[in-house]
This record gives C-alpha cells, structure tokens and sequence, in this order.
C-alpha cells in the first residue's frame, strides 16, 4: 500500500511566517573618486526616473526618492511583503573641493550615478621640468 503525502497547514504557514522588521528604503551609497570628480551611485531598482529628485543646494546634495507600493486587484492578496517601499531621502554633505553648478545624473538600469566635477584649482596638476645639466 502506498502512503500519500498530505499538506500539513502548519508548515505552509511556518513557510511565509513574518517577523516583524524595520521597513526603510535607504539603498547604500558608493562614492568614487576619480582625477577630475566625486560619483555618488546608489541603486535603486524599481522606481521610475521621474519619482527621483537630486537637488544640489549651497554644501548639501540630496537625492529623494520614491518608490510606490504595488497595489493587489481584486483576485490578488498579499500571502507575505518583504519588499522596502516609501519615500526615502539621503543627503551628502560635499567639500569645498566640488564644482556645484556642474552636476550631472543619469539613471540606468536601476542604478543612480550623481556625478560631481571638482573645481579647477584643486584638481592635480601635472608640471614638467626641464632638468639640464
């Protein structure tokens, strides 16, 4: 006789149980620096490009975002949610060393990249002298 496995409730239950955690969209930020600028890369998959805001205001860069909650229809119900959504905001303190009315920000594929241009006088110079003898 062949013995047929049934569906135990609890164990499905136990699967998808949820435990309470924090809830914040803060995506991590990298920050590169190159011979002529600063890049600020964050990644933010699943928000379109016009729910995102880069302000650059006196020393301060700040980069806002948003991305929406999906929304179940009718035949559709949230069985478990582990997916940050929200608004979210993080601001960058820059140095003196920034160029501020050059900014640049282009977002691909998920990925925010705020490029800031440092000031002429204090990228590196090269000088060559000339040695005789």
């Amino acid at each position: 006789m062949q013995t047929i496995a049934r569906w135990n409730p609890l164990s499905f239950a136990e699967l998808f149980e949820v435990r309470p955690t924090p809830r914040t969209l803060a995506p991590a930020a990298d920050v590169f620096e190159t011979q002529d600028a600063y890049e600020v890369v964050l990644d933010l998959p699943g928000i379109k490009p016009e729910a995102i805001d880069v302000k650059l205001e006196g020393d301060t860069l700040t980069i806002t975002a948003e991305r929406a909650r999906p929304a179940p229809d009718e035949k559709t119900a949230w069985v478990r949610s582990e997916r940050n959504w929200g608004v979210f905001q993080r601001a960058f303190v820059l140095s003196d060393e920034i160029d501020g009315s050059k900014p640049e920000a282009k977002y691909e594929n998920g990925v925010l990249t705020v490029r800031l241009p440092k000031r002429e006088e204090r990228k590196p110079k090269t000088v060559q002298v000339k040695v005789t003898s």
